[in-house]
């Protein structure tokens, strides 16, 4: 018999009703009722019906696995006044792979009931014991159901106020009711912010002048991560090294001479306070925090990048011992920049690596490049003239950044040629910025705490210049004009 889709819901509906009431105390006493209840269901049905229940409660199970596993890894990876022990490392990597296993699974039960759940399209076979199960589809959303960033800071607004409003769409992927720190109640530290939003303020950190994507960039799982290196040159005194051979003679055997780099995530924090006026207004509230958390992200990791100390934050590549500063020329004025700096920077960069160097220039050096020529030949072509994409244009075929973190015009650095990918930085896999918000630690001011953490480090894959084959001067991915 087929019906109309709108019948087949009422008839399942009122079959289900009529099964389900000598079921009761079986459903009451049993640990996993749902799964009984299908099983019961399935005694009265025909041997052509599928079910969908049974996927979807063994999706739940599974989830709730997924979930130990989640708290359990968590735990480990949170530990930040030292490194991992091996035991440590061991248990975080099984974790990882059960919640990996896991996700397998639920893959697979949720497609069964999908497929069960979608059978007899044009009209549903409606047969005796046939069950229907609804969701809430809120939870898969990125979103969680908020229209807009501002939308959900107005939930926040009002879910945190005592006897307030509690917005369901907040509690989604809380931690357990009376549960230390649980998101589910403002007071215990916040609510979680839908990851669509999240990952929203990470894009935008990532934009306009971010140096973050242009290095060598690896995700990690836990706190840190440790690298082999091999700084040997085929033409030094150690390493792997090829000798000509003489006949009859015994080779010479040569070994590599391999280091490690060992780097550990740091923490980059924000807090904004927002006024509770600015956050009754979702247009407002949602276009006001996210361009600033967005940019102080990206000035502080490019700052970080350049020139940060190592200390509690990432050792920039001019603060690393790999940097080389190019002296000036002789006898050359206060406040110049002639084609003798540029042509002697590019000359110190390592061979092959020309390809994907970029200038950083401060602002006040940037009417020097205008008139700055090799014969009759311009060697500074602004962005109009043609080049590389970039919005200054190309100084000798390679990009020009305007950039606030070079020191000003005549001083060591105003004008400095790197290559991004000789700088390796790691991040925490999978987490972008982290965003989290509360009313409670500013409730007297009746402001609300808006915080974003991102968790980096880096540092320069070369501990030293490199020395040149036959040449006197060292070379480097690092370069810096010397002060004038």
């Amino acid at each position: 018999m087929k019906i109309s889709r709108n019948f087949a819901l009422i008839a399942l509906i009122a079959v289900g009703s009529l099964l389900m009431a000598p079921l009761v105390p079986a459903l009451a006493a049993a640990p996993d009722s749902l799964l009984h209840f299908a099983q019961a269901i399935g005694a009265h049905a025909d041997a052509g019906l599928l079910l969908a229940v049974a996927p979807l409660a063994a999706v739940r199970t599974l989830k709730a696995k997924k979930a130990e596993h989640l708290q359990a890894a968590q735990a480990i990876n949170d530990i930040a006044d030292r490194d991992l022990t091996a035991e440590e490392q061991t248990k975080l990597a099984g974790h990882m792979a059960s919640i990996k296993s896991i996700n397998a699974q639920i893959e697979t039960a949720e497609l069964l009931a999908a497929e069960q759940a979608g059978m007899g399209a044009g009209g549903i076979e409606v047969r005796e014991g046939a069950v229907i199960e609804s969701s809430d589809n809120r939870a898969a959303d990125p979103q969680r159901g908020f229209k807009s960033f501002g939308e959900y800071l107005v939930a926040v607004k009002a879910g945190s106020v005592r006897n307030g409003s509690m917005d369901q769409r907040l509690t989604i992927g809380a931690a357990a009711p009376g549960t230390y720190g649980g998101e589910a109640v403002g007071a215990d530290g916040g609510f979680l912010v839908p990851p669509a939003f999240s990952s929203q303020i990470f894009t935008l950190a990532l934009t306009d002048d971010a140096l973050l994507p242009l290095t060598d960039q690896t995700p990690v799982e836990g706190n840190g991560m440790v690298f082999p290196k091999d700084e040997t040159t085929p033409w030094g005194t150690n390493g792997v090294r090829a000798y000509w051979q003489a006949e009859a003679t015994a080779a010479n055997a040569t070994k590599p001479v391999l280091g490690t780099q060992a780097m550990r995530l740091h923490k980059l924090m924000a807090l904004v306070p927002l006024t509770n006026e600015l956050m009754s207004d979702s247009v407002a509230g949602g276009a006001f925090v996210m361009p600033l958390m967005a940019r102080s992200i990206r000035w502080k990791t490019n700052e970080a990048i350049m020139f940060g100390s190592g200390d509690g934050q990432p050792q920039g590549m001019f603060n690393s011992g790999a940097v080389v500063v190019q002296p000036k020329e002789a006898g050359q004025a206060t406040a110049t920049l002639n084609i003798n700096n540029i042509a002697n920077m590019i000359a110190r960069l390592p061979p092959g690596a020309y390809g994907d160097a970029q200038w950083y220039i401060t602002p006040d050096a940037l009417p020097s490049l205008f008139t700055m020529t090799l014969g009759n030949y311009p060697i500074y072509l602004p962005s109009s003239a043609g080049a590389t994409g970039s919005p200054y244009g190309s100084l000798m075929g390679r990009p020009v950044n305007v950039s606030q973190h070079n020191p000003a015009f005549s001083a060591q650095g105003d004008v400095s040629l790197i290559v991004p990918n000789w700088y390796r930085t790691i991040t925490k896999s999978g987490a972008g910025v982290q965003t989290d918000q509360s009313m409670h630690l500013f409730f007297d001011a009746d402001v609300t705490a808006f915080r974003c953490t991102f968790r980096m480090d880096g540092g320069s894959k070369i501990a030293a210049p490199i020395s040149q084959a036959k040449g006197s001067k060292t070379l480097s991915p690092f370069i810096q004009l010397q002060a004038r």
